[in-house]
């Protein structure tokens, strides 16, 4: 059992209730640094946080902002605001879904998906309060349209592993109880591989054991600090180390690509979020060496024909870049900068939490070179409140007042806004000072 395990038990309002009591007792807090993090993944996608312990666990780590993003999924936002409220930290919410290009003059192409051509990762970041319903009712059709498919991913992975003495899958009764689909989470694949891993550390026990049953009986290469790990029973973390390598190694034997009905059109999911004063951002990956989670293959993504793709995404509808710091290299995220400078798009950092094992810090952003991110996370704050008090107010609104000054100079404007909104009431802050 973890130290804070009693902050995800029971539902949103007993897991607040449970943050209050904690934080009764006066808990020793570090002291705030200037880090940033808008992209935390917590239960209602795949994550060992649930929101309200996801918003502690970034306070413990010195964020002064937090973003959840959840996978076709933004049931997480307001118990992600109340615990930031409540912990003293500013928030953002939103939501990560799954488009395609079809159309556009990069149809066909891998994107940033390491799974399909065609096929991109976008955020949607800075939803306003009064949307987080509407963009609810949007993500619904798109989740039932991945539990058909789900569905037929548990199958063809029954079929992978009959014979082996794991056991018949079952969607229903074995993968589902797994996530938050009851409150309006997602299902993703990792729910599934979730599944098998608890079935392989129950045939086989951890250690040496398993890795020989992964190596001879299902012909998977286990190799590197994944090996170390997966050696290791007394490993905290194996459940998770497993899942990252079932992922890398055998998702892509029983993975059954999406269709239409699951990923829109790019340029359709990008009108909806300016419509509803959010910020849609394509989630760049870059080429990669290793996978800092060990999840990814290397494999090449956008890196050979970014010049021309950030313009078409602008094009598209898309406001943002959003980037992973601890993902890419100085040379990569500064290439990013340069594009989006020159295109007049926001650039917006985080790490995507799927493990334990994984830090909620992002120092890279304290960097002189990259110290612009933690402006451009306060200006995200800033719009997402604003917005809820009116799209006018909106960071790319046209009727804003600022909206002839360059992005730049927007941006700072609004983050010095949002360094000024109150962290413990930030509605209510931007209610009595903005008419």
């Amino acid at each position: 059992m973890g130290e804070f395990d009693f902050l995800n038990e029971g539902g949103a309002a007993d897991r607040l209730a449970a943050l209050r009591g904690w934080l009764s007792s006066s808990p020793a807090l570090p002291a705030l640094t200037e880090e940033v993090n808008d992209h935390i993944h917590t239960c209602y996608s795949f994550s060992p946080y649930s929101p309200t312990l996801a918003a502690v666990k970034a306070r413990l780590a010195g964020l002064s902002t937090a973003g959840s993003i959840d996978h076709d999924s933004i049931a997480a936002a307001r118990e992600m605001k109340a615990a930031c409220a409540l912990i003293g930290i500013a928030s953002t919410v939103g939501c990560e879904i799954r488009v395609n290009f079809t159309g556009t003059a990069f149809a066909g192409y891998k994107l940033n998906n390491p799974d399909s051509a065609n096929i991109c990762y976008m955020t949607i970041h800075g939803v306003p309060e009064d949307s987080i319903d509407d963009l609810d009712a949007f993500l619904a059709p798109i989740r039932k349209a991945r539990d058909k498919r789900n569905r037929a991913q548990v199958a063809a992975l029954n079929a992978l592993i009959a014979g082996k003495g794991i056991g018949k899958m079952d969607y229903d009764l074995d993968v589902v109880p797994l996530s938050k689909a009851a409150e309006g989470g997602g299902v993703t694949e990792r729910h599934i591989l979730k599944r098998l891993s608890d079935a392989l550390i129950l045939k086989t026990g951890r250690g040496l054991p398993l890795v020989s049953f992964l190596e001879t009986g299902m012909g998977l290469a286990v190799a590197g600090s994944v090996r170390s790990r997966l050696l290791d029973p007394e490993n905290p973390y194996y459940g998770y180390d497993l899942l990252g390598l079932l992922k890398s190694s055998l998702l892509d034997r029983f993975f059954t690509q999406p269709d239409e009905s699951e990923c829109l059109p790019v340029g359709e999911a990008c009108a909806f979020a300016n419509s509803i004063g959010a910020i849609p951002a394509y989630a760049y990956l870059g080429d990669i060496a290793e996978s800092p989670t060990g999840d990814k293959k290397p494999e090449k993504f956008e890196d050979a024909y970014l010049d021309d793709l950030v313009p078409e995404l602008a094009r598209i509808g898309f406001r943002a870049i959003t980037s992973m710091p601890p993902r890419n290299t100085r040379e990569q995220l500064l290439r990013v900068r340069r594009l989006c400078e020159k295109h007049g798009l926001m650039e917006i950092s985080g790490v995507d939490i799927n493990s334990p094992r994984q830090s909620m810090n992002c120092p890279e952003v304290l960097l002189p070179d990259f110290r612009y991110l933690i402006d451009s996370s306060w200006a995200l704050v800033a719009h997402e409140k604003l917005s809820g008090k009116g799209r006018r107010f909106g960071l790319f609104n046209p009727a804003d007042e600022s909206a002839s000054s360059s992005l730049p100079e927007r941006i700072r404007r609004y983050a010095e806004i949002g360094r000024k909104i109150d962290r413990r009431d930030p509605e209510g802050f931007v209610r009595r000072n903005y008419a």
